[in-house]
């Protein structure tokens, strides 16, 4: 059975474009431009909630990407496979959207996601089950994924707003799988516990 297209692209399409980008063709560079860059957005965004501020930090990710894909590898992953081109990528995001924030640190941060963040997430139907159900806004799961540890609110965000498969997410993260799965699955229950608190509860807790 042959392996699904991992964002629009199948294995042996990516690799053939990342091996021509590495050669320096602009053509297979802006393919992958593509095939990324929604899923950029969304997880910049959604770590940092601002618009054009995640935009921007996009556009510089894949700047930077572009400018070390010479030295990208098809190396083995924690499970003997190979580094997925994307996980490469999303590692990248991870450490730039960390440079951002501590950048940010003393300037005021948005208390909200915005309305384009809860649609496009909306539409692609991301998210654990549990949270589908409970009839929240997707403003008030994203607050409540903010209040997570680190570790969780990584693994949420790229499971679930940028659409990683457990796999990836352990190699954006340089984790093990099973540590991915235990993180996911707390990650989960703490929203649950949280979404389930009165809304006065969690803004006192927050003041």
């Amino acid at each position: 059975m042959s392996t699904p297209p991992l964002f629009g692209l199948s294995p042996d399409e990516e690799r053939s474009l990342v091996d021509r980008a590495k050669a320096g063709e602009s053509e297979a560079m802006g393919r992958l431009y593509d095939a990324y860059v929604a899923r950029l957005y969304r997880y910049c965004l959604t770590r940092i909630g601002d618009e054009t501020e995640a935009e921007d930090l996009t556009e510089e990710i894949f700047l930077k990407v572009l400018g070390a894909i010479d030295r990208f590898e098809w190396r083995p992953g924690a499970e003997g496979q190979r580094i997925p081109f994307g996980a490469w990528i999303f590692r990248i995001a991870r450490n730039e959207v960390a440079s951002f924030q501590r950048r940010a640190a003393a300037r005021p941060r948005r208390a909200e996601f915005s309305d384009l963040v809860a649609e496009r997430l909306r539409d692609e139907g991301r998210g654990p089950q549990e949270l589908a159900e409970t009839k929240l806004t997707i403003e008030e799961v994203f607050r409540a994924v903010r209040e997570l540890p680190e570790a969780q609110r990584d693994v949420i965000l790229l499971r679930f707003a940028s659409g990683l498969s457990v796999k990836e997410t352990a190699e954006a993260l340089g984790k093990h799988v099973p540590n991915v799965k235990v993180l996911q699955h707390k990650g989960v229950q703490r929203l649950r516990e949280l979404l389930a608190e009165p809304s006065g509860i969690r803004e006192a807790r927050k003041s």
